[in-house]
């Protein structure tokens, strides 16, 4: 029984480090949209079995990353404008709450926190990869901040979305959309102005977004 348990352990343990390996090329575009992906290269690659690999990409498949093949594998989802439209009009719903809640209950040293992690933007020779990290923790952090467990857990997986489409649109079109004018609202403690600050950040990111994938 023991024996069984521990190989149990083992085998799940395995699954979700295939997953998390698989999630993190998907997020960094090491696998790309409308990618073919087979069982056995994938394997190679993860350095595993083939049923690890499986049972990674059928979670990722849960999570809208994958599409199956029947008898062949899997197919990296591609990304169209109706899919980013949606996913950013649900980030807004989620977002422009966080803000709102964080500029009235924040303390000075959450906000401190937050214009810390978002500094990177301003440092004229900050690497892009470190910008698209601190874009993803701020968004993080300001739910989180907001109080409100539900909210956290349902844009952890839109943040993850987020960064692939962050990382595809830098390596294509120039700029970057700051987060200076949400701070000021946060710091001033102006729940209605941080609401409207999100909601521009977001449908700016969003129209970028749609110029770019609408190609």
């Amino acid at each position: 029984m023991i024996t069984g348990t521990k190989t149990k352990a083992h085998k799940l343990g395995e699954v979700e480090r295939v997953y998390q390996i698989l999630r993190e090329w998907l997020i960094t575009t090491k696998l790309l949209p409308g990618e073919f992906l087979s069982e056995l290269e994938l394997a190679v690659k993860c350095r595993t079995s083939r049923t690890p690999v499986r049972e990674a990409c059928t979670r990722l498949m849960q999570d809208k990353w994958l599409l199956r093949i029947p008898r062949k594998g899997f197919l990296v989802t591609p990304i169209s404008a109706r899919d980013i439209t949606d996913m950013y009009d649900y980030r807004k719903l989620l977002e422009c709450f966080a803000a709102e809640r964080v500029a009235q209950t924040g303390t000075a040293e959450q906000l401190k926190e937050l214009s810390s992690i978002v500094a990177p933007e301003t440092k004229p020779n900050a690497a892009l990869s470190d910008i698209l990290r601190a874009n993803t923790e701020f968004h993080r952090k300001l739910s989180e901040m907001a109080g409100n467990q539900r909210v956290t857990s349902q844009l952890s997986l839109t943040l993850a979305y987020v960064a692939r489409l962050d990382t595809l649109c830098t390596q294509t079109v120039p700029g970057w959309i700051g987060h200076a004018e949400i701070l000021l609202a946060l710091q001033t403690h102006e729940p209605a102005q941080a609401r409207r600050a999100m909601e521009t950040h977001i449908d700016s990111s969003k129209d970028k977004m749609i110029q770019l994938f609408s190609k």
